[in-house]
């Protein structure tokens, strides 16, 4: 990246916090216009695939667009003996600044539409075929980022990334969070979106514990990371995510 890495955390906290936004606001928006539980999650879905999609285009050739620690950590351990990978100080300015972020775009959420600005969730989610779900929609969301990465095909990510996360709403029993940050940042609603407190950790464990399963796909089928200079994507060498 050529932007500071003062910039590139900004990126990463407003591009974190606004797709929270998007994915509890549209939640939000959902329940009160349909009762529907499969109409509301679809409409959080679509949503949630159209923000991720712009996020990514916008602020890729700023910091990457990880937007999720579980990314950043993948990036950080399969690029840490090339001169491309992300250094240990991106990592240590990223994850707080996504976490800091995802927080404040549920409080941005719950403030636009008069819901209390904190209010922890209720959203029980605690039960091993969703941490299931958690492990395999994480796997498959670092496999994609890297496997992308590493063909050199990272301009593909806004699409390719959305499309999998839309997707693996369907596909997986938890409705796909795959992003540590994000998980934290839905406690703070008590809305559609939201997971109870309680549920956090185990379901961060279960994605990190999927990440690191996606790194072992990506060393089965790609080998070790291939020099800097050929990694090259539209703007930048780096992972691009969501």
């Amino acid at each position: 990246m050529n932007a500071p890495l003062g910039r590139r955390a900004a990126a990463e906290a407003i591009g974190t916090g606004l797709l929270v936004t998007v994915v509890v606001g549209s939640g939000i928006q959902a329940t009160a216009l349909t009762h529907d539980a499969g109409v509301q999650l679809l409409a959080n879905s679509l949503a949630t695939v159209f923000g991720l999609a712009v996020l990514i285009a916008l602020l890729g050739p700023v910091s990457g667009a990880h937007f999720n620690p579980a990314v950043t950590l993948a990036a950080w351990f399969t690029g840490r003996r090339t001169a491309g990978g992300v250094p240990l100080r991106d990592v240590a300015a990223y994850v707080p600044a996504q976490l800091a972020g995802a927080i404040g775009g549920a409080v941005l959420a719950d403030a636009m539409f008069a819901e209390p600005l904190v209010r922890w969730s209720t959203h029980d989610r605690s039960a091993p075929h969703l941490w299931l779900g958690e492990a395999v929609a994480t796997a498959g969301l670092v496999l994609l980022v890297l496997g992308l990465a590493r063909t050199g095909r990272a301009r593909l990510a806004p699409a390719a990334v959305a499309s999998y996360i839309g997707a693996a709403y369907w596909f997986t029993s938890s409705t796909s969070f795959a992003n540590p940050a994000v998980t934290l940042g839905r406690a703070f609603t008590d809305t559609f979106a939201g997971i109870a407190p309680a549920s956090v950790a185990p379901f961060i464990a279960a994605q990190l514990a999927g990440a690191v399963v996606g790194l072992g796909a990506v060393a089965v089928l790609y080998g070790r990371p291939a020099p800097a200079a050929d990694q090259v994507t539209a703007a930048h060498p780096e992972p691009e995510l969501a």
